[in-house]
């Protein structure tokens, strides 16, 4: 599979993607705290708001983005998505630079809009311009990219915004990036349009209404987006869980935290690798149903871990059999998240009608936006009780389970 990364059928299209998951938490990690240390009493709203912002986008302009994908040549659209980011990079300079904390909220949405766009578009093409059997191995490389710019953008933007003059080297990353992504966009190749003569609908409610009932037209598909977006769920609410979990149970630094979230991000590219090696080039679920249940034993077994004792630093994580633990349970989760959701996203796009892949794309990213939004705010009620990190966790793990037996179900289904 790692031919792939030397074919122009799939190598730009991989960079892009890259480079435009990094610029994205690079961004949004280093407004995050700049808010929280310049914007006063105000700073820690405005940063619980930040992650509604960028998804809210989904759920506005989803069904949108998936129709002006399926009528459009596919590399010129994404040409045009990337020069809208480099806008917005050169706006998000100037918020970063003025730490105007509105501009900044601003460019995040704007952010949140040019990835609603990039999704359908980036999904729907790979079918397009990968031979057959090529499809998982393209997947898995994908997301392995992904959660290494997520991990690499995170870190940057954490690292270097409270640097001195740290504001401006963010803000020149960020543009830089966007012009390298523009670039990389520039060798994608170009392919005629899914569905030429789609008219666009305005009506952004019934068009999302439309694109839904497209995708469940096709049971498997509409099975394999419901049970991406669970995976979406659990990965968000184990990512929320970390600072928690790190400040309250294993008394540590904001080192640990990072340290976890390099292990998490680095399992899940292994897991979209390994998964790509185990279809072989075929579209099953044979996978998800085991990585379901590995994904519940790594959880549960993380949270017991999590209370063999306080570690303040990251030496002291790795510094004995108890913090080694924590890290095999959590790249082990990682591991089989990537299993799980690699052979979904290649049943969603291999199954669709290639007129409507797009469409059914978009109303993926509709959904998965849902339950992260649900799963959130049910994880914030609970703390909001006063549960702690932990038995968040042990909750969403044992309903992984519950959730399991009706993946099973899909699977035999198919």
């Amino acid at each position: 599979m790692v031919y792939l990364l030397a074919a122009r059928r799939f190598l730009p299209l991989f960079v892009t993607q890259f480079l435009g998951a990094l610029n994205d938490n690079l961004f949004k990690n280093a407004m995050v705290l700049l808010l929280l240390w310049r914007a006063g009493e105000a700073g820690p709203a405005l940063v619980a708001a930040a992650g509604g912002v960028f998804i809210l986008p989904y759920a506005l302009f989803s069904s949108l983005a998936g129709e002006l994908a399926d009528r459009s040549v596919m590399a010129g659209l994404i040409r045009w998505v990337k020069l809208c980011e480099i806008g917005l990079m050169v706006l998000g300079s100037v918020g970063l630079l003025t730490e105007d904390p509105w501009l900044l909220m601003g460019v995040l949405f704007g952010l949140g809009v040019h990835s609603a766009f990039f999704g359908p578009v980036k999904y729907a093409i790979l079918p397009v311009q990968l031979r057959a059997g090529e499809l998982a191995s393209g997947n898995g490389l994908i997301e392995a990219g992904t959660f290494l710019a997520i991990l690499i953008g995170t870190i940057a933007g954490g690292g270097l915004v409270l640097l001195e003059g740290g504001a401006g080297i963010v803000s020149a990353a960020g543009i830089a990036v966007a012009v390298l992504g523009y670039a990389a966009a520039r060798g994608i190749a170009r392919t005629p349009p899914a569905a030429p003569g789609l008219a666009l609908d305005w009506n952004i409610w019934r068009g999302t209404a439309r694109i839904l009932r497209l995708t469940r037209a096709k049971p498997e598909v509409w099975r394999a987006v419901l049970a991406i977006s669970w995976f979406w769920t659990v990965g968000a609410t184990v990512l929320s869980q970390f600072p928690v979990l790190a400040k309250d149970v294993l008394g540590a630094d904001g080192a640990v935290v990072t340290l976890l979230l390099a292990t998490f991000s680095i399992g899940i590219g292994a897991g979209s690798v390994l998964a790509a090696r185990l279809l072989k080039g075929q579209v099953s679920w044979r996978p998800v149903p085991w990585a379901g249940l590995g994904m519940s034993v790594f959880m549960l077994d993380f949270v017991v871990a999590s209370g063999a004792g306080r570690f303040a630093d990251p030496a002291a994580l790795v510094g004995g059999a108890a913090g080694w633990r924590i890290l095999g349970d959590l790249f082990g989760l990682a591991v089989c998240g990537g299993v799980f959701s690699v052979p979904l996203y290649t049943v969603m796009q291999e199954r669709s009608d290639p007129a409507v892949r797009a469409r059914v794309i978009a109303a993926n990213n509709v959904m998965n936006a849902a339950f992260m939004v649900a799963g959130a705010i049910v994880a914030a009620g609970l703390a909001r009780q006063g549960v702690g990190a932990p038995v968040i966790l042990g909750i969403t793990g044992v309903v992984n389970l519950a959730a399991l037996g009706v993946v099973i179900g899909w699977a035999q289904a198919r």
